[in-house]
């Protein structure tokens, strides 16, 4: 990559299988990983431990003002920090999904978060993935790729991942629970779940995640 910073921005809807594909894009280009899903899931499950409501923009605010953010890169993968602390697979816990998206439609939670993403590149080259990556994050990245997949997979995908944490849901739950997830991140007035311009779809339904990925390779050195 000429020696220079590069960003993959890859952006998708929940469970469409984007962590998948960034996490092995990351291996397979020597760059670093961000979940840019997971400082939003971060800020929730603090919030919720705080005993705060997530539906108070004030307070939630308020709160990621006062706290204390860092980054740590390990195995080639940023985590986050939260007063010294990394929340880990808490923050994938049924109760910050559900506040989740009420959190992230906050204005200036998505200020100071974006703030701290594009801050990232101090560490090196990045495959960040994300709902607004390629089109507020990094929107001059020349690699954007919106990675999709059908419902009904999606559902199964998320359905799995619950049940290797030994979270107990119902297929129907989980489908009512991402259906509710996409109607917020596409319609809250900051920063939509969308198609950046000039983003190259990728359906993620049916083929095995190695395909996506040498398909965007392919992208990527074009």
């Amino acid at each position: 990559m000429n020696g220079r910073v590069t960003v993959v921005a890859v952006d998708g809807p929940s469970a469409s299988g984007k962590s998948t594909i960034s996490r092995r894009l990351a291996q397979r280009l020597g760059f670093i990983y961000v979940d840019s899903g997971a400082m939003y899931r971060a800020v929730t499950w603090k919030a919720l431990e705080l005993g705060l409501d997530a539906n108070d923009a004030t307070k939630v605010v308020a709160m990621l003002r006062r706290i204390k953010i860092h980054f740590q890169i390990r195995n080639h993968e940023a985590r986050m920090f939260i007063d010294g602390f990394c929340p880990g697979d808490a923050i994938r816990e049924p109760r910050v999904a559900e506040k989740v998206s009420i959190v992230a439609a906050m204005p200036e939670v998505r200020r100071i978060l974006v703030a701290h993403q594009r801050s990232l590149t101090q560490f090196g080259s990045l495959v960040m993935e994300g709902r607004d990556i390629g089109s507020v994050v990094f929107p001059d990245t020349p690699h954007k790729f919106y990675i999709d997949a059908n419902a009904e997979e999606r559902a199964k995908r998320r359905q799995k991942d619950f049940a290797a944490m030994q979270i107990s849901t119902s297929a129907d739950g989980v489908a009512e629970a991402l259906a509710q997830r996409d109607k917020l991140d596409s319609t809250r007035t900051t920063s939509p779940l969308q198609i950046a311009p000039g983003a190259t779809v990728v359906d993620n339904s049916v083929s095995p995640p190695e395909r996506a990925v040498e398909f965007i390779l392919e992208k990527i050195a074009r």
